[in-house]
């Protein structure tokens, strides 16, 4: 199967996850139910591809040494699954539209992160390549779109005067922006814990299917603290396994799953292409949140995620080009 198959696959299916999550988010547990359904689904992907692990099963299977690569790995994917948490929570307050573009924007607080980084290591230099004008652009017209968007937000939460006003403040207010906001922040210290931990020459030197077993581990172990949580909270056992959440939260863990395995490999295959094109899947959100979902944004809104859209695009394509 070729690189471009992969990432459109990929692309497409963090997009229907983007979808299934906001379908979802009803309940008042329900980032804390959708944190155990993906736990749960990317568990029982990590068993099937233990087999498959080189490094886990040189010698037979190491319990040991997947308890040590975890342990060191845990602060990525800790903070990959903080930012998921914190997503999910957003799509109750938000429109998709809104929550999916910020919420990759994270690429751009990546690359401050990262010019900081090479700035105190002395490395500025490599940061601006022949294309850092299009990373610099890309930053802030993100960085803009998401000011302007809380101001949007604020305005119109100080218009709907028939809601009641805490409802106001956190349904449409800019306040409710924190989550995707929150989100871009964790993700990128993981990302840039991934950039530390898997170092080729100073890292860990695990394997694409290493860190899908790992993650998908942790993210079970998540998953089962937040369901210890919501029967501490609500003194009865908590039942997932209900028809709704068959057909919402369920489908939304097997995307993000299926697109996590498809993203690997096609980044394996052909970083250069597939970076640029997967980075982009926001724009599928945003086209199924408009077309199944049926949101409807004020025009000042639109421009607002069109230039977090456009900057995402242009990180992406970034990307690439470094790569070159």
């Amino acid at each position: 199967m070729s690189w471009f198959i992969l990432a459109l696959i990929a692309t497409l299916a963090w997009g229907f996850a983007d979808l299934f999550y906001k379908k979802s988010a009803n309940e008042e547990h329900s980032h804390l139910i959708t944190a155990i359904w993906v736990g749960i689904v990317m568990g029982v992907g990590a068993i099937v591809l233990m087999p498959f692990s080189s490094t886990l099963t040189q010698n037979g299977f190491s319990l040991r040494l997947l308890i040590e690569n975890a342990y060191y790995y845990s602060p990525a994917s800790l903070c990959y699954i903080i930012s998921m948490v914190i997503g999910y929570a957003g799509l109750r307050y938000l429109e998709l539209s809104i929550v999916s573009p910020i919420q990759n924007a994270s690429g751009a607080f990546s690359a401050i992160a990262m010019f900081v980084w090479f700035s105190a290591a002395g490395k500025a230099g490599e940061f601006f390549d022949e294309y850092w004008y299009i990373n610099v652009f890309a930053t802030v017209l993100i960085v803009a779109g998401v000011i302007a968007l809380g101001i949007v937000e604020q305005r119109l939460a100080n218009g709907e005067k028939h809601l009641d006003k805490k409802d106001r403040k956190y349904r449409f207010g800019a306040l409710a922006l924190l989550f995707p906001v929150l989100y871009c922040i964790f993700d990128t210290v993981g990302t840039a814990a991934d950039g530390i931990i898997l170092d080729e020459e100073t890292g860990l030197n695990l394997s694409e299917i290493d860190v899908l077993i790992i993650y998908g581990l942790t993210f079970f172990v998540a998953g089962i603290i937040a369901f210890i949580y919501i029967c501490a909270k609500d003194k009865k056992i908590f039942n997932p396994f209900t028809v709704q959440r068959f057909r919402t939260v369920v489908p939304a863990a097997l995307f993000e799953e299926f697109g996590q395995i498809f993203y690997v490999y096609a980044m394996a295959r052909n970083p250069v292409l597939a970076a640029p094109m997967i980075a982009s899947y926001c724009i599928v959100s945003v086209v199924l949140s408009r077309l199944i979902l049926k949101e409807k944004l004020k025009p000042s809104q639109y421009i607002c995620v069109a230039a977090v859209i456009a900057g995402v695009v242009l990180l992406g394509i970034f990307d690439g080009l470094s790569e070159m």
